[in-house]
């Protein structure tokens, strides 16, 4: 019979001078279809995010911003800081929001696109 020893082996673990914790090392091709495709929708995400939060956006050289809905309306209103309240909102999608308002008893229908608003910082 033979006795084995118990050898210690101790490890040493190469610690990244980059910090990088899960990085492949491969550069991302910014111009692929995926990567486009990525960034627009993160834009889109994002604009509609901002209108929802209620920050304020240009139109015209006139700042305006959406008020959120109350208990008795599925959505808002788009409200002026002079004026007060501009015209009511009727549909919010990802890169469009339509409303509408009364001039001399008539309905004006009314359409932004989130894509081209200017928003105020």
């Amino acid at each position: 019979m033979t006795k084995l020893n118990k050898i210690n082996v101790e490890v040493q673990v190469e610690k990244k001078v980059d910090n990088r914790a899960n990085n492949t090392g491969r550069p991302v091709n910014k111009k692929s279809a995926r990567q486009v495709r990525l960034a627009k929708q993160a834009f889109y995400a994002n604009v509609n995010g901002k209108f929802k939060k209620g920050n304020q956006f240009k139109i015209n050289n006139s700042e305006y911003k959406y008020s959120q809905p109350n208990e008795h309306s599925e959505y808002g209103c788009i409200v002026n800081n002079i004026s007060g309240h501009v015209c009511n909102v009727s549909y919010i999608g990802r890169t469009k929001v339509e409303g509408y308002t009364f001039v001399l008893g008539k309905r004006v229908n009314v359409e932004l696109n989130l894509k081209t608003l200017e928003f105020v910082k």
